[in-house]
C-alpha cells in the first residue's frame, strides 16, 4: 500500500524480502545497504529474534526517476524465515508494494523453500493480495555452493507465474541489485498506470 508524503514530494513502497530461514534475506539487505549512498538511506534497523533477524531500512534510488515530480522512497523489510516467527511474518507483510522470494539453492533446502513460498502466498491472501498480482522476483541464492539444484529444477518447482528469476551469491553481492530493480521497477509500473 503505497504512502504518498505530499511534504516531502515522496513516494514511499513497501518491499518484503520472503524465504526460508538462512536463505540470504539479510545477507541481501545488508549488501544493498552497504553500497547505498549516506546520504540516500536511512538507519538500518535490526530486530532481533533467538534463531533470526528482521531487518528494515529506506532509500531513495538514484535511478529508477520520478513519478508525477515525485521521488520514489524504497522500504526494504526481511522477515524471519523461522515457521514460529508466523505472525512476524504475516505483520511485516502488510501493506507490501513488492515481494522479492529468495530461495536457497541447496538441494537440502527445497522443501523449506516450497513450504516458505506456500506460506507467503496464504499469508498474503490474508492481507487481501493475490500473489499472481503482486510485483514479484524470484532470487535463486547461494549458487557458490556445493550440491545446489539445477536451476531448471528451482525454476520448476518455485516459479509461481513467470515472475522475473535471478541467480545470486548474496555474500558477493552477484545478482542482489538486479533482483531488487527488477521488483522495484514492477512497482514503478503499477504506479504509474494508477
Amino acid at each position: 500500500m503505497t504512502f504518498i508524503n505530499y511534504a516531502s514530494k515522496e513516494i514511499n513502497c513497501k518491499i518484503v524480502y520472503y524465504g526460508p530461514g538462512l536463505g540470504g534475506k539479510t545477507t541481501n539487505l545488508q549488501h544493498i545497504y552497504g553500497r547505498t549512498a549516506p546520504g540516500r538511506k536511512g538507519k538500518l534497523i535490526s530486530l532481533a529474534t533467538e534463531a533470526d533477524r528482521t531487518l528494515f531500512f529506506d532509500f531513495l534510488p538514484l535511478d529508477l526517476g520520478k513519478i508525477r515530480g515525485f521521488s520514489t522512497r524504497f522500504h526494504l523489510y526481511t522477515v524471519p524465515g523461522q515457521v514460529f516467527y508466523e505472525a512476524s511474518r504475516k505483520l511485516i507483510l502488510k501493506g507490501v508494494d513488492g515481494v522479492v522470494f529468495v530461495a536457497d539453492s541447496q538441494q537440502a533446502r527445497m522443501e523449506a523453500n516450497i513450504e516458505s513460498v506456500r506460506n507467503l502466498e496464504a499469508n498474503l491472501r490474508e492481507h487481501g493480495f493475490d500473489l499472481r498480482s503482486v510485483p514479484y522476483a524470484l532470487q535463486f541464492n547461494k549458487r557458490d555452493l556445493p550440491d545446489i539444484a539445477p536451476v531448471d529444477e528451482l525454476y520448476r518447482v518455485l516459479n509461481y507465474k513467470r515472475e522475473p528469476t535471478f541467480q545470486a551469491v548474496a555474500t558477493e553481492g552477484y545478482g542482489v541489485f538486479e533482483t531488487l530493480k527488477s521488483v522495484a521497477k514492477q512497482i514503478l509500473i503499477e504506479l504509474r498506470r494508477k
